[in-house]
């Protein structure tokens, strides 16, 4: 066989050519620049006309008009499309399926954990494809702490999903919370971790955060028997040392309150925010305003169970349970409470959140501030700082929809493009 000659010096300049190459294509695989018709920021309320968007890896990289691509960069053109943050979620339950499809207590009671997680997994997705890209889900109700699970398989890729905050089980008073009506001393599983005293609070909240809770969710008040209005549950005394032990460890504290009440016991121990407050009244929503405790009013929840339990047809004039939740929402944004845009979706259909934001508009929002309160405002109040906004530097969360939901918010069921973490996981 006769010798091959070898030219040493070429192979290594067609290695450094691969290599480069090779460099070249990891530097702009990741690389977008969007542009679309507008930028809705996530803060200012009219958005800025023929900018665009560079992204590079999972970060935003620069923001505004005439902006020029990188060398192999990915363009694309979405005209009459709004660029905007990635929606944030406030108040969802990822376990929880609509009750007109299956009652709560069935849901608790008789569907397996693994049907519950199964569908958990679907919702996510399709909170994710609906321009949903951070989530805060606030409790399993039975499920255990099954959404710990859910947010580690979406975090390393397994599923898709938004960026989770959980809360696993809900802190409520012993006897006050669900399923009910069985014979009196039979176990019945319930839809979350019955306390009562001081010491079993403090213990539930170290509970939750030892599960992987980043939250922790409270019950200042409910119904205690069937057919029965709201009433405190929690005490001061449990409520003050269950926000302590919970802001010791540097968790975040959600209390579900309907009544004015259950809503001062809140404010009094610090809560974080104030889930439905559907009861509140013009001292109560003051004294929320001077701590900086948001509001998520969750009137789509209340649109839906009017739906399903008063057969209400959606026209107006609204039933007056729904009626009394618009009324308690002006009075906070009145007294210049934060808002938390959340629906209690999970009541509805998840993908459907929007449902909230239409709601919000249509009880007085500016539909420009629902949309700020969807994205940066929510941010801020969840404590997010990398997110909410088109800025340098933010996380990728990106999402464009036709036509501008600053003018009208239905136009954020108009998905065109969904991006996470600088990753495209819809595109229309």
């Amino acid at each position: 066989m006769g010798r091959v000659s070898v030219n040493i010096g070429n192979i290594r300049a067609i290695a450094a050519g691969f290599a480069a190459l090779l460099l070249s294509t990891a530097a702009t695989a990741d690389t977008l620049l969007i542009h679309p018709a507008r930028v809705f920021d996530g803060v200012n309320a009219a958005p800025h006309e023929a900018w665009s968007v560079l992204i590079e890896g999972d970060r935003i990289s620069a923001v505004g008009p005439n902006i020029t691509a990188p060398a192999g960069a990915r363009t694309i053109e979405l005209p009459g499309a709004t660029l905007m943050p990635g929606m944030i979620e406030g108040h969802s339950h990822l376990f929880l399926h609509p009750y007109n499809e299956t009652l709560w207590d069935d849901q608790v009671l008789h569907e397996p954990l693994a049907l519950r997680t199964a569908r958990a997994v679907v919702q996510a997705e399709r909170t994710l494809d609906a321009g949903f890209t951070t989530e805060r889900d606030l409790g399993t109700e039975g499920a255990g702490f099954a959404d710990v699970g859910l947010r580690l398989a979406i975090d390393q890729g397994i599923v898709p999903g938004p960026r989770l905050l959980v809360s696993s089980k809900a802190v409520v008073a012993r006897g006050a919370y669900g399923p009910k009506g069985f014979e009196p001393g039979v176990a019945v599983p319930q839809g979350a971790q019955e306390v009562a005293g001081v010491d079993e609070t403090i213990r539930a909240v170290r509970d939750q955060i030892a599960g992987g809770a980043d939250i922790v969710k409270f019950y200042a008040d409910y119904h205690w028997g069937k057919g029965e209005p709201s009433r405190p549950t929690l005490s001061q005394a449990e409520l003050d040392a269950g926000v302590a032990a919970a802001h010791d460890a540097g968790r975040f504290v959600a209390v579900h309150a309907t009544t004015a009440e259950g809503m001062m016991r809140a404010v009094r121990a610090g809560a974080d925010t104030i889930e439905h407050g559907y009861g509140g009244t013009e001292a109560v929503f003051k004294a929320m305003a001077a701590k900086h405790i948001a509001l998520c009013p969750t009137i789509a929840a209340s649109e839906a169970y009017a739906r399903y339990f008063q057969h209400w047809n959606g026209e107006e004039p609204a039933p007056e349970s729904v009626q009394e939740n618009r009324r308690a929402f002006q009075l906070a944004i009145k007294a210049g409470v934060p808002i938390c845009m959340g629906g209690d979706v999970g009541v509805f259909t998840h993908g459907q959140n929007w449902l909230e934001m239409i709601a919000m508009q249509r009880a007085g929002m500016p539909a420009a501030q629902v949309m700020i309160a969807s994205t940066s405002g929510n941010a801020r109040i969840l404590h997010l700082g990398d997110r909410g906004q088109i800025k340098p530097g933010l996380l990728a969360d990106l999402v464009a929809v036709e036509g501008d939901p600053t003018k009208d918010v239905s136009a954020a069921k108009n998905i065109r493009l969904v991006i996470k973490g600088g990753k495209i996981v819809r595109e229309q």
